[in-house]
């Protein structure tokens, strides 16, 4: 019975505490997204594409490389690609932004070799407060 006695103790305990400790409140935040689009066409035919959507909804664009040529995969394209993605994610964390969440897709229209891969990378950081 003692050992009852205690355990329902310690769970009042422990439940009340979890009453009294403050939430903070909700600290508004801005996002952005850099959403990357890579051709799986062969020949270098297709169009590859970095495009960040800011905060305001204005958007930039450059490109990438495609990642096949007439030979097939073209590695030095992947590692060009991956250095410029690198390069304009720490931009943005250096700026304040966080990556809060990856979303990585591939689509393709039918079973042949066109497609694209596209990742989603979405930033966000406290919402900058203006001077009045």
């Amino acid at each position: 019975m003692k050992k009852f006695s205690f355990l329902l103790l310690l769970i009042t305990i422990m439940g009340l505490s979890s009453f009294a400790q403050e939430t903070k409140p909700a600290v508004p935040k801005q996002f952005m997204q850099v959403t990357t689009i890579e051709s799986v066409v062969a020949g270098g035919l297709g169009r590859s594409r970095m495009i960040v959507t800011h905060p305001d909804g204005t958007q930039t664009e450059a490109e990438l490389n495609n990642l096949f040529s007439m030979a097939g995969i073209n590695f030095g394209n992947i590692k060009e690609n991956e250095d410029k993605v690198l390069r304009t994610l720490k931009q943005y964390t250096n700026d304040g932004w966080k990556v809060e969440q990856i979303i990585p897709l591939s689509l393709s229209p039918n079973q042949n070799s066109l497609g694209i891969f596209m990742t989603r990378y979405i930033l966000a950081r406290e919402e900058l407060k203006r001077a009045m």
